[in-house]
């Protein structure tokens, strides 16, 4: 999903789905009892970005390679989208060989993950190989990384929205309620847009934000608790053309004028315009009585990779916890703030990061950070369970 990066589908032929059917789930495997503090000799990973993480993160990855030679020779980077991700998983794995060794996923790909029983439980068995991620984590942090179940470890961490950009040339006074966005959106059909949800943040955000906002009977429960949403969002669609695939899409939407208002987040809606991907002028509001719904980032390994790489993936999680390497989370806005440990100040970020956010930041983020309440994201089986309701009954059109 990173902006500046063409997505780069790596996908093996055995991952195509063919009429016979999906392919068959991947034989239970348990990670090595015990591991070494190193490896035997130095591994060559292959990481694999289904959240645009290495925006914020190849800086800590390269520097711990160039810094720890003898636990990592060489890192291959690829990219996927979080859909397509599970598929390359189970591919690999019922062949016998996990060419993949570390997943960067959001928590789509997480929910999926942890569903499917692709990835390794990392914790609390190898707890003793990382920091005490309970005293480590900022608080909202920590609330996220309980949502990996002990099977990844949150590497950044944003309090994402849900928000709202537009072309304040186009939407002079923006919707403050939900309410008024649906009135907005039938006298402008055609020019509010979000993404998929299962494979965009801010349309998940946007999703597992309106429960807070509509008052329904428990924002946790997706397929119980949401009545309220699940019928505005059906209200919403008679005036929404299309959902496209990914926020990229829509946020060159709102570049070109097919769209004059998006859901967004704070990342996506400062990185895009560092980059002039989307016009400096664009505006951010927010409903009234919102609650964040956070977000971050995650580490997993898959099943079936040998002692020596899970020993390498322990040791660059560790090293990319670091107060120093966290700094460099701060990107150009990618994921703001993005940090997930505590004690990391823009003032420690790298100078065109600290230039960026100077210049395309927004000043009432800190407050609107501080004063309004956070909420984590939807647990793994909720998320899945949200994500395929919402293709069914929305995306579907």
């Amino acid at each position: 999903m990173r902006w500046t990066r063409k997505l780069q589908l790596v996908i093996p032929a055995l991952l195509v789905v063919t009429a016979c059917g999906a392919p068959a789930a991947p034989q239970a495997q348990n990670a090595p009892t015990t591991i070494p503090d190193k490896p035997s000799k130095p591994v060559e990973l292959n990481v694999l970005d289904v959240a645009g993480n290495l925006q914020l993160t190849q800086g800590m990855i390269d520097e711990f390679v160039k810094t720890n030679p003898d636990f990592v020779s060489k890192v291959n980077y690829t990219k996927a989208t979080a859909p397509d991700m599970p598929g390359k998983l189970k591919a690999e794995q019922n062949s016998g060989t996990s060419q993949t060794h570390l997943v960067l996923t959001g928590t789509d790909g997480l929910s999926s993950v942890i569903e499917q029983k692709l990835v390794y439980e990392l914790l609390p068995g190898f707890s003793g190989k990382l920091p005490d991620l309970e005293k480590t984590y900022l608080p909202p942090a920590w609330e996220m990384q309980k949502l990996a179940q002990g099977q990844g470890v949150a590497v950044t961490y944003y309090p994402a929205g849900p928000l709202l950009e537009y072309d304040p040339a186009k939407v002079p006074t923006p919707p403050t309620s939900p309410a008024e966005l649906l009135e907005w959106a039938k006298a402008h059909p055609g020019k509010f847009q979000y993404a998929r949800p299962a494979n965009s943040g801010p349309g998940r955000t946007f999703l597992m934000g309106l429960p807070y906002l509509l008052g329904d009977s428990d924002p946790k429960d997706p397929e119980k608790g949401w009545d309220k949403t699940w019928a505005y969002l059906k209200d919403l669609g008679q005036y929404v053309d299309n959902y496209p695939g990914g926020t990229t899409d829509v946020m060159k939407n709102l570049a070109n004028g097919t769209s004059w208002m998006v859901a967004s987040t704070t990342g996506w809606d400062i990185n895009p315009r560092v980059l002039g991907s989307v016009p400096e002028g664009m505006k951010i509001s927010t409903f009234k009585g919102f609650h964040w719904v956070t977000d971050a980032h995650y580490a997993v390994v898959p099943k079936g990779v040998s002692a020596d790489v899970l020993a390498a993936n322990l040791a660059l999680i560790k090293f990319m916890l670091e107060p120093k390497q966290q700094a460099k989370a701060y990107d150009k806005g990618y994921f703001y703030p993005g940090p997930a440990v505590k004690d990391v100040t823009l003032q420690m970020a790298p100078k065109e990061s600290q230039d960026a956010i100077a210049k395309f930041g927004r000043g009432e983020y800190d407050k609107l950070i501080a004063d309004n309440p956070k909420e984590t994201s939807l647990p793994a089986a909720q998320q899945v369970k949200a994500f395929q309701r919402w293709d069914r009954e929305i995306g579907k059109k």
